[in-house]
């Protein structure tokens, strides 16, 4: 019954970039870029390099052959010169095989290494991006970018890079055929890498723009995925359906104008260049006609030209991945900038529950309007503090930053007494219980649900959180009890049963701090009960507890109780007393000042 490892989500800071944490965010190397990454990979690059100078030199195999074929074998018409040279040649071509294979499986190995060391510093990126609200499609999806970046290093296009430095050996071979034929490979040379830059200019903006439309496609269908249900029900897929349509349409015709463009002008090269070996011919033929050059000159004329030319016409038939890969080198560049290391931290050790705020003031990440203002309260373990208010009141907000999802713009929010930014995030999640108001089960099974994909999680913890849920029955029933598979293919939950199950995963090894947000809302009579076990017998193991909630039901089993109205604290102390204040008001809560505020020190 053992689980999967699975590295926690990071936490993002309000207002800021979301946190790599650990490991993973160090892999992003030294300035936080790709070349910082590549850096790294030095040596496989200078091994590439030196594949590549000799391959090169072994592609004048043909030039020479044809030069000794023309001038020496066909005039002595000897048959064993022919024989030796072929040999020779065969060799030759057989050695470019192996080197020309080699360099690209180092390059490809140079691409793996790098997603290696950048993957999970993406995986942690896209996580806070879920939650941070703050990225669009224009942003970009860093796994998918790193992806683009991959398949290009480990294609075609960084070859051909890596061969335009050995061009002016070509045209200096043609030189040494003669001037004439040396200018040509120049002038056409220039020609090509023109075309090259026109093909950058008249495709990059519709590229950017089909990738900004492209992405918003996929968040409507991300997003129509997530609601399939409501959409469905609502009679709202022809108009979904109608919304991904017009950004898809919009990012294929991008793409169609870009890849018009690019495919004229590579058209247009390879015409090119055909033509130019055609010229290369037939200046060859007015020098042997002249009696300046030999019909080997020629012909080795011509396929040195072809060659001098083949790195930079490859380069402009790849250039739509080229293009591609360098706005996702940019976008993936821009996301690990502001996703620097985590600083070195002392190792905290396991907190008791002692939570507290003082003088909080919070937004949304991106966001500068506050939507919570002075926020002050503090818990001690054993604690039980029910958090109430209307829909829109920074609820939701205030549990994510005792958690640790958000920092405070201003204020403290304390754990045993350290902010929650000198914890490891990753450390600190796992003295964490959290159950937030959107319920999502990670793909596994129950018990690695529940453990939180911990490797060293044990069946008795595992067993011990679902019978403090109260969902041990619950999940006995489930067609493979406790090794039932969630997700794509898995068992299908209601959303009571979830609920159940990510409590149960909130009370794993009786986390010191227990952060629940709505946890009742989609739970019937006997789940309600059952809630208000778990958390009685949470707060008589030592936890602070904090329920949030707009039902007073979900309140029973705490002894304390906070009212936030349009993002203020307006009352906080004993439940009996701040809920009979409210009855002898009508239920609305006092305004700010009328009743006065129970602070612990």
């Amino acid at each position: 019954m053992r689980g999967p490892d699975q590295s926690r989500a990071g936490r993002a800071p309000s207002g800021a970039a979301p946190r790599g944490g650990g490991a993973a965010a160090n892999a992003a190397g030294d300035g936080g870029s790709v070349l910082a990454a590549l850096a790294r990979s030095r040596r496989g690059f200078w091994g590439v390099a030196l594949f590549s100078g000799v391959a090169n030199v072994l592609m004048l195999t043909g030039p020479l052959f044809m030069l000794q074929v023309y001038d020496r074998v066909l005039s002595s018409r000897s048959m064993p010169t022919l024989a030796a040279i072929g040999l020779l040649a065969t060799a030759l071509y057989l050695a470019y095989a192996l080197i020309d294979f080699a360099r690209g499986r180092v390059l490809s190995r140079v691409a793996d290494g790098l997603e290696d060391d950048l993957a999970p510093v993406a995986f942690r990126m896209e996580i806070a991006d879920s939650f941070s609200g703050t990225r669009t499609a224009a942003d970009g999806k860093p796994l998918a970018d790193l992806g683009t970046v991959r398949r290009f290093l480990a294609g075609p296009a960084p070859l051909a890079m890596f061969d335009i430095p050995w061009v002016p050996l070509y045209l200096g071979v043609l030189a040494m055929l003669h001037w004439s034929l040396g200018l040509v490979g120049v002038v056409g040379a220039l020609v090509v890498i023109v075309l090259a830059i026109l093909t950058d200019k008249l495709t990059s903006r519709p590229m950017l723009t089909a990738a900004r439309h492209g992405g918003a496609a996929v968040a409507v269908l991300d997003g129509a995925r997530r609601s399939a249900e409501a959409i469905t029900a609502l009679g709202m897929v022809p108009s979904v359906v109608n919304l991904w349509g017009s950004e898809r349409r919009a990012a294929i015709e991008a793409e169609r104008a870009s890849g018009d463009a690019g495919a004229r002008i590579a058209s247009a090269s390879r015409a090119f260049r055909l033509f130019l070996q055609s010229a290369a011919l037939a200046l060859g033929a007015v020098l042997v006609i002249k009696h300046e050059a030999t019909g080997g000159v020629m012909i080795a004329s011509s396929i040195t030209l072809g060659r001098a030319l083949a790195p930079i016409d490859q380069i402009v038939a790849q250039w739509k991945a080229v293009a591609a890969a360098r706005n996702a080198w940019r976008r993936l560049d821009a996301r690990l900038s502001q996703n620097a290391a985590e600083p070195p931290r002392v190792t905290l050790p396991k907190p008791q529950g002692h939570l507290s705020l003082a003088g909080v003031v919070a937004a949304p990440p991106g966001v500068s309007r506050p939507v919570l203002q002075g926020i002050n309260f503090s818990l001690a373990p054993g604690d039980g503090l029910g958090i109430l208010g209307p829909s829109a009141s920074g609820k939701s907000t205030l549990a994510r930053l005792m958690v640790g999802l958000w920092r405070p713009l201003a204020g403290t929010v304390r754990l045993d007494g350290a902010t929650l930014d000198q914890w490891n995030p990753d450390l600190l999640g796992r003295h964490i219980g959290y159950l937030p108001q959107d319920v999502e089960l990670i793909g596994g099974t129950v018990r690695d649900c529940i453990s939180r994909h911990a490797p060293d999680a044990t069946d008795a913890k595992v067993i011990e959180a679902a019978q403090a849920a109260g969902a041990h029955d619950l999940i006995l029933r489930l067609p493979n009890g406790y090794m039932t598979r969630l997700g794509l293919g898995g068992a299908a939950l209601s959303g009571g049963q979830r609920q159940r199950i990510a409590l149960a995963r909130a009370l794993y090894d009786n986390p010191p701090l227990i952060v629940l947000d709505e946890p009742n809302a989609n739970l019937d009579q006997d789940g309600d009960a059952a809630l208000t076990e778990a958390i009685q017998k949470a707060r008589q193991r030592g936890s602070a507890v904090v329920v949030i909630t707009h039902r007073p039901s979900a309140i029973a089993a705490v002894d304390r109780v906070l009212i936030v109205k349009d993002g203020r604290q307006v009352a906080c102390g004993p439940k009996e007393t701040v809920m009979r204040d409210m009855m002898q008001s009508n239920a609305t809560p006092p305004k700010p000042g009328v009743h006065a505020l129970e602070q612990r020190a």
